[in-house]
């Protein structure tokens, strides 16, 4: 082996596409010794790939640590699957994921428990599991630099994704050698309407990096997205329907509640139109805002808007019951879990009312299925067989990732790119994207990751592709 390749750094995906999340790192040492972490331990949503929930292709209890990006159940899911196989080190997170990630991981276990159970399977993973995980959490702060081992160094910055999400640097030394530095945006974004999103240090836009670059978004531009949301509420108030919202209960749920408020305080909607929010993580996400730790910029804390009532499992009944106009804001975000299907079961069948999905929805999903479905088809929802009548319409202009364009921009501020990895998107959006990367910004090297390929790279750059071999 060459001298170069004495110390490498071997990054491979366990996600073919968006959901279930994982990047696998290994780190060769000149004297034998390796490193094995991981980088977010995700859920997979996807029909197509579900059956890679069950197990890892590794083994977890030769894994050093992980670091989590943000905590979303497809980032965070299976967390609680890695320790009950073995995982024994620290997971670190930001101090504001620290904070949210244990509701994250009690609903995880309550959806897979009532999945489990509807389809006669073993479950995933005990709430014991999931206590033991929390014990694992180690809260970082951002730009404060964390050496996990004599050899490895973390820093974690803000991004504007999600309230707690990180940017996460991971600085690997060893004497003689120049550093190896892996830059994981997660799921990005430039901004947030509850947080301020402070620009990168210039010392950081100026090492030699390896980026693993999420694509979610790699085909569209900023300026491809219809800000429809707002038309469609009014125009469906107005025809004195009901519109329900199906929200992801952290970030889009206090987002569209935020909305609301905006158009109630520009007089664009009524005061008098009640609102309904329902769903108990959504709700208890809300709670939390109130938090200090989460860092909510001071004009955002009073997000909640004016004639509002929380919906539970004692009133639910007595709002899905009125004919009255109104505004419902529920989980979940594809409409497949939460109280969503109560709410698509009653007002699908309804020509006046809205069923608006204001998030990404994975292949599978009931919001994947009504959006493939025409007027007057019949869907199959919770069991039920429901006719589709009601206006159902898609809006990306909440969505929590950067577009194309802005992935470009936050892609040309580095000065050294080594290699750039296109991570986190549909097969061929990914491949899209890293054309576009070839063009536009100034790295030679791009490659796509998915279970196929592990790429090395050393403190001088990419040495080369192979194939993925993930028994460790």
């Amino acid at each position: 082996m060459g001298s170069k390749e004495r110390f490498y750094a071997d990054i491979m995906a366990l996600q073919p596409e968006v959901t279930g999340s994982c990047n696998l790192v290994i780190v060769n040492y000149p004297n034998g010794e390796k490193t094995r972490f991981i980088v977010d331990c995700g859920l997979f949503q996807e029909s197509d790939y579900s059956q890679y929930n069950a197990s890892f292709p590794f083994n977890a209890e030769n894994i050093e640590f992980c670091v989590v990006t943000h905590n979303h159940v497809d980032h965070t899911g299976r967390l609680p699957l890695l320790v009950k196989k073995g995982f024994t080190g620290e997971i670190y997170t930001s101090k504001a994921t620290a904070i949210l990630l244990p509701l994250a991981l009690a609903d995880s276990y309550k959806v897979l428990k009532d999945v489990a159970k509807r389809n006669n399977a073993k479950q995933l993973y005990s709430e014991s599991d999931v206590a033991e995980t929390l014990r694992h959490v180690s809260a970082t702060e951002y730009t404060k630099s964390v050496d996990i081992n004599p050899n490895i160094k973390l820093t974690m910055f803000k991004n504007g994704h999600l309230i707690g999400a990180a940017l996460i640097l991971i600085q690997v030394r060893y004497k003689g050698y120049p550093n190896i530095n892996l830059l994981f945006t997660g799921d990005y974004n430039n901004k947030n309407i509850f947080s301020n999103i402070p620009k990168l240090r210039k010392a950081v836009k100026t090492l030699p990096l390896t980026i693993i670059q999420e694509s979610t978004y790699g085909t569209t531009n900023s300026d491809e997205v219809t800000e429809c949301f707002e038309e469609n509420v009014l125009n469906c108030i107005k025809s004195g329907g009901t519109v329900v919202n199906m929200a992801f209960s952290l970030g889009r749920f206090q987002e569209i509640l935020y909305k609301l408020k905006t158009m109630q305080d520009e007089g664009k909607l009524s005061t008098d139109i009640p609102i309904f929010a329902d769903g108990t993580l959504g709700l208890r996400y809300t709670a939390l805002f109130s938090k200090e730790e989460l860092e909510i910029k001071p004009e955002a804390v009073d997000f909640l808007p004016q004639n509002l009532c929380f919906v539970n499992k004692e009133n639910r009944a007595q709002v899905l019951e009125s004919d009255e106009c109104k505004i419902i804001v529920t989980t979940s975000g594809m409409g497949s879990y939460g109280p969503a299907p109560q709410y698509i079961i009653k007002y699908i069948k309804q020509e006046k009312c809205l069923i608006q999905f204001t998030g990404f929805t994975t292949e599978g999903t009931l919001g994947a299925r009504l959006k493939s479905a025409e007027n007057g088809d019949i869907v199959s929802i919770g069991g039920m067989l429901c006719t589709k009548r009601a206006r159902v319409e898609y809006t990306t202009e909440f969505s929590a990732h950067a577009k194309a364009d802005e992935m470009i921009e936050f892609l040309q501020q580095f000065e050294d790119i080594k290699l750039i990895l296109v991570n986190h998107g549909e097969t061929s959006v990914k491949e899209e994207f890293a054309k576009r990367i070839l063009q536009e910004v100034n790295s030679k090297n791009v490659g796509i990751l998915n279970r196929e390929y592990l790429f090395r790279v050393g403190p001088y750059g990419f040495i080369k592709a192979m194939s993925t071999k993930f028994e460790i």
